[in-house]
């Protein structure tokens, strides 16, 4: 009789086991499935056709670099493609216009950069967008310093020796630039205001022709980004003699720096990021920000973008949309001060 208990016990316990079992299985795979249904539609889904990025400028150009870079990437990562729109035009502001007026579904992004977003609301007296309210800032991709470079034989070697030859030249210094209201224009603005020299703006369409006129001597001074000089330095026609970044470059590690030569916390950068309609929705701004920097972290971009000397971006949408916001204080107060109008 003993027996008989003792087996029918342990049958029930196995059942009940079995049971709990049973019950904790369908309980978990209730969840799994309520986690895949409760995320919202587009995450789910997106992306199901071609992604187009537009580019506010020309093929060729280092924005079209660098979206055609990533896009081997993101591309595998999607399952789909991704298509470079280049719409250049108006300061950049016609391409990022029609991200703004897209649909805020994903499908549609840019690339814009300080010219179509922290400088044109004070340089146009009316602006296609607000880039504050109709741009959704997604994730930093490059940025890049300037240079200043003098001609050859200018007997300034540094900046501090620069500017006091500026000084002492009164009205009689001019620069050039490679273009009205560019980061070329606007970090020789914010040097001119932070050193307290004058020097009279020469505005080039690109960089070729304004790196002419310093070699020349024609203009006495260039800010822009370094591989647009390089033919001329390699030639012994022109000099650089400071960076506008917070550090030193690395592939010219004697130049110094704005700040170190005496101007601290001087910081000057062409940056650009990715943006998307504003409205789009947050799963799949969060999946295309951990996307875009996966894509940063390849290192054959890396490699790529190194060797035209652009610094690697990266981090959240919150960091890019705080550095957007700083830049746009900054450079608003140099363009109102300097009164840069474009139309």
């Amino acid at each position: 009789m003993m027996a008989m208990n003792f087996q029918t016990t342990q049958e029930k316990i196995l059942k009940s086991s079995r049971r709990n079992l049973l019950e904790t299985a369908v309980f978990t795979l209730g969840l799994s499935l309520f986690g895949i249904y409760a995320l919202p539609v587009a995450a789910q889904t997106w992306p199901t056709k071609p992604v187009k990025v537009v580019v506010p400028a020309p093929a060729g150009s280092s924005l079209d670099v660098i979206v055609r870079g990533l896009g081997e990437t993101l591309s595998k990562r999607w399952g789909q493609p991704l298509v470079v729109d280049n719409k250049p035009g108006a300061g950049g502001t016609i391409g990022m216009d029609l991200v703004a007026k897209a649909p805020a579904d994903g499908y549609t992004l840019g690339i814009g950069f300080n010219g179509p977003i922290a400088f044109g609301p004070f340089m146009f007296k009316k602006m296609p967008y607000d880039p504050a309210k109709d741009l959704l800032p997604i994730v930093l991709t490059t940025s890049q310093p300037n240079v200043l470079a003098v001609p050859a034989a200018h007997p300034a070697n540094n900046l501090k020796e620069f500017v006091a030859w500026a000084k002492s030249q009164g009205d009689k210094v001019s620069y050039a630039s490679v273009g009205l209201g560019s980061s070329s224009h606007l970090s020789m603005e914010l040097l001119k205001a932070t050193a307290g020299f004058e020097a009279t703006h020469v505005p080039f369409n690109g960089s070729p022709p304004a790196a002419l006129s310093v070699a020349q001597n024609e203009t006495q001074a260039l800010m822009t980004v370094e591989p647009a000089l390089l033919s001329l330095v390699q030639g012994g026609r022109l000099k650089l003699i400071a960076v506008t970044s917070p550090q030193r470059l690395a592939s010219r590690p004697d130049l110094q720096t704005v700040a170190e030569a005496g101007f601290p916390g001087f910081d000057a950068l062409a940056w650009n990021g990715i943006f998307a309609p504003a409205g789009t929705p947050s799963d799949v701004t969060n999946r295309l920000n951990a996307d875009l920097n996966a894509a940063m972290a390849d290192p054959a971009f890396k490699q790529n973008m190194l060797k035209q000397g652009l610094i690697i971006g990266g981090g959240s949408a919150a960091s890019f949309k705080s550095f957007i916001d700083s830049e746009t204080r900054k450079w608003g107060a140099i363009i109102t001060k300097a009164g840069i109008k474009l139309d």
